[in-house]
């Protein structure tokens, strides 16, 4: 489930934001928030199901396995069963919009501090990854303690046979039942799992770019030598001809 949600969540966010860089001619705030939104909801929309399944597994307290959850689903509700909760995922999209949001804003801060002390921002270096696992850090400890009830309300919805019915009557239902809190019930844990995944994986993605970045460069400049010296091989030939010749004639 996490291979298939960071896959599809980078090529997303990667390709949605060189596009509009591109439209735009420049990158600004609109961007990381339009990149962050259709990469959430790319991803949200294709991994609900593994998702709901997952949550499924852990709840029940019979011995299923995967399939017959996945018979069980499909025979009550159809296909529209898998997405039970979907509501809920699309509104923690503004959890990822403002952790990316963010972490942008703090990337390009790091890279103007490197640049500044002479460190290359594109070099994978232990400097730069231990910067990127800060700025990752600090952008998704705001973001999911901004944005946590989403996750409550997800799985409440995707509990079978409860009271949970629609996204805002599960929010009423927590609010006048639990009050506040009961939005945040598990948010200690969710941090201690979530903030060291992500500025892992963050960091580990900002490196590796930076590396196939480098040894692209690298290869095309090698190509271009590679490709000029024959050219300046002919150039002397030619040259020691015509020499050859003048004297000759002299």
């Amino acid at each position: 489930v996490c291979l298939a949600f960071r896959a599809i969540y980078f090529f997303a966010y990667a390709n949605t934001k060189s596009f509009l860089v591109d439209a735009m001619e420049r990158e600004t705030p609109l961007v990381h928030v339009t990149s962050a939104a259709t990469a959430g909801i790319a991803m949200s929309t294709c991994t609900n199901p593994l998702w709901f399944i997952k949550t499924r597994l852990q709840l029940d307290s019979r011995d299923l396995r995967t399939t017959d959850i996945i018979r069980e689903v499909y025979r009550q509700n159809g296909l529209r069963g898998f997405y039970k909760g979907i509501s809920a995922s699309y509104v923690g999209v503004s959890e990822t919009i403002v952790h990316f949001v963010i972490y942008e804003q703090l990337k390009a801060q790091i890279q103007l501090m490197q640049t500044n002390l002479a460190h290359s921002p594109d070099d994978p270096g232990i400097f730069n990854f231990v910067s990127y696992l800060g700025a990752a850090a600090c952008s998704k400890s705001c973001a999911s303690t901004l944005c946590y009830p989403h996750e409550v309300l997800r799985t409440r919805l995707r509990e079978e046979g409860t009271k949970y019915k629609t996204l805002v009557q599960t929010f009423k239902t927590i609010l006048s039942e639990e009050s506040y809190r009961g939005l945040y019930r598990g948010l200690l844990t969710h941090l201690i799992r979530q903030i060291p995944n992500t500025a892992i994986m963050m960091a580990t993605y900002e490196i590796v770019v930076a590396f196939l970045s480098d040894s692209s460069s690298q290869s095309v400049t090698t190509t271009e030598v590679s490709t000029l010296a024959p050219t300046r091989v002919l150039i002397k030939s030619a040259d020691n001809e015509v020499n050859s010749t003048t004297a000759a004639e002299v």
